[in-house]
Formats: structure tokens, sequence, C-alpha cells
């Protein structure tokens, strides 16, 4: 009887790093039960709680990232990632993995080079349609990189690509309310289109001074709003909204636990442009409004966007002309059911089925070698 896979996943900082690897990893037990994984992320990022919290092992490396506003900075960051190679072999050497998987972030730099220089195979898995700088350089020695977009070539060797999407929340596609019943849990009218406001787990400025320098537009609407603020606005937006008003159509709230039926209750998403939420809004057919982040690196949130818009699969609003444009631009596309629709089919037809288990079985092919 041959002995488990072992399996190291490594990267983070954002959900859009965590929920592709968490994909990962539960495609591949439910390929390899007996696989034994190991997680390897940054001190202090969001990962050393999600994993654990998804029943996964997590050791954190104490690695930053480059600061390209304060040069001198970066000399502690230098240092952090000298400490994070000598751990990362460490790590390398104790567990001695079959295969190291990159998903992004600071971590997965160190991790995979000290595992391509000790011979072992590694994957990459990118989720933008631009790729980031720690991909690019892992890439060259790379056996395999399995990406989100076509025309990743410009990025990385064209033999080692594999199109094959972005794993994404298994638990998304498992709802089971109708939309009426979705809608009827929220305590909304099942007859009246509802938008459904994101920003992710920590929220969006940009988006939610939009909401709030538009109430009153809101109120004389007959479209019912979620309002997702995330936690680090929430008790702020709260208190203007007390002083404020806030219209009974407009139901506000720092975390949605049930994602599933707030997607299924939305006729439209508004969205920041991560990896990870277009490829949800693409797999549950959610027509859009992207507002890309501004404050990411090389603007891949803008590049990710139009890779929707050119398809006419999703519409975009920048992010200095959201607090005038968006909500308006939002509220007429509620109620505009042939857009809707085109937006929705479009948006299906770029989806990925089955992404994680594609990318599980590459892991495992692999590892077996």
């Amino acid at each position: 009887m041959s002995e488990p896979l072992r399996i190291i996943i490594s990267g983070g900082g954002t959900g859009g790093h965590i929920f592709p690897a968490l994909s990962i990893a539960g495609a591949i037990r439910a390929l390899k039960p007996d696989t034994e994984f190991l997680f390897v992320g940054a001190e202090g990022r969001m990962e050393m709680q999600r994993v654990p919290a998804a029943g996964y092992k997590i050791i954190g490396l104490p690695v930053a990232g480059f600061d390209r506003k304060h040069i001198l900075r970066n000399i502690a960051v230098l240092w952090k990632l000298l400490r994070s190679r000598i751990k990362a072999r460490q790590i390398v050497r104790d567990f001695r993995p079959n295969v190291v998987v990159g998903v992004g972030g600071y971590a997965s730099g160190p991790t995979l080079n000290v595992a391509e220089a000790m011979g072992i195979p590694t994957l990459i898995q990118e989720q933008n349609s631009y790729a980031g700088v720690t991909n690019k350089l892992l890439a060259k020695h790379a056996r395999r990189i399995c990406v989100a977009y076509e025309g990743m070539e410009r990025f990385f060797p064209a033999d080692k690509i594999m199109l094959t999407g972005n794993p994404v929340r298994q638990s998304l596609t498992e709802c089971k309310l109708s939309r009426a019943e979705a809608i009827a849990k929220l305590g909304f009218d099942p007859i009246r289109p509802v938008i459904l406001i994101i920003g992710g787990s920590l929220g969006a400025r940009t988006i939610n001074e939009s909401v709030l320098s538009q109430l009153s537009t809101i109120a004389e609407s007959r479209v019912q709003i979620i309002w997702q603020t995330g936690s680090y606005y929430f008790n702020d937006i709260k208190q203007r909204l007390s002083q404020q008003g806030c219209p009974p159509n407009l139901k506000v709230t720092d975390f949605i636990s049930h994602m599933d039926e707030a997607y299924r209750a939305a006729d439209l998403v508004i969205s920041r442009a991560g990896a990870s939420s277009i490829s949800e809004l693409c797999l549950l057919g959610k027509p859009s409004i992207l507002v890309p982040s501004p404050n990411v690196a090389e603007d891949h949130q803008t590049h990710n966007a139009m890779a929707l818009v050119n398809r006419e699969a999703a519409l975009l609003v920048r992010d200095a002309e959201a607090t005038n444009q968006l909500i308006p631009l939002a509220l007429k596309t509620a109620t505009d059911d042939a857009k809707l629709r085109t937006l929705a089919n479009n948006a299906k037809s770029m989806a990925f089925n089955d992404s994680a288990i594609v990318i599980a079985k590459e892991v495992i092919k692999l590892a077996e070698l």
C-alpha cells in the first residue's frame, strides 16, 4: 500500500488567495482522502485564522511585501525575506512534501523558491488576468501554471500553462432556497428588484461612500438593496445612518454569513473586481457592476474587470467616478430586464465548472511522479 501524499499549499494575504487554496485542498481530499496537508502563510495575515478554521494546519513566515513608497523600509523587508527563506527550508525538509502549490501572496515566494531548489515539483495557481510579481518570478521553475484567463502567455511559458479558471467556494452553488425564498428571508418584497453590494470582508471605502451619498435617491427608488459594508467601516456607517436616516429599502450588515442566499436573492451585484469575486459572479451567472480597486499591484483589478466588460458580461465604474455614477447606474440597470439577461448570459458563458477538481488532478499527477 502506497504512502499518503504530502502536499504543501502556500500563499494568502487576502480572501482572493485563501478561498482558492482551501477549495483546491478540499478537491484533493475528495480524490485522495488520506492526503496530508500543510499550509504555509504569512504571520499576521488572515490565512492564519481562516485556514485553521477550515481544519488545516498552517505555519506562518515572517515575510512582508516591498514598500514602493518608502524605499528605506525595505531593509527590514529584506531581513524578513531572508528569515522566511531559512524557515521555509526547514519546513520543507521536515514535512517532505511530494509537491508544493503556490496560490500567490507574500508567503508563496520563499516556500516555492526553496522547494524548487530542492527538486520538489511546484504548481502555481494565478487568479488574476495580470500576473503578480511573485508568480512571474516563480514561473521559470514551476512544472505547471494554472490560470483563469486566456492570453497569459505574455507572463508565463506557454508550454506550462493550463486554463482552469479559479476555484470558488463550493457552498455558493449549493443554495437550497429559491430566489423568492431568499428574498423573503431578508424581509424584502419578492416582486421588487434586489441589488447586492459587497466590498470584500473588510469593505470598500469608495463603494460605501457612494451609497451614503445617494441615500435619498435610494429611498425614492423601488429597488431593494443588501449592503455589506465590511467590518472595518460598519460602526461608522451605522452612526452616520442614525443621523441621516436609513431608507427602509436598504438593509445594512457588516458581514453576510450566508453568501449563497444573498447571491440567490440578488438581481444585480456591485463588487470590487478581485479574481475570486469575478469567478463567483460568472459561475452563478450574476449581472454585475464592477468597481476595480485602485490600491492593488499593477492595477490588476481593472484588467480582471475589462475581461468581462469586453464581452458584455459586466459593467464597469471607475473608483474615481463611483461616488456620482455608481448608484444611479445600478438603480437604472436593476430595472432593465433585457440588460440583466444579457449580462447574466454572457457572464455564465465565461464560467469554468469544477476548477478545483481540475487543478487537484494536476497537483496529484505531479505528486505521484
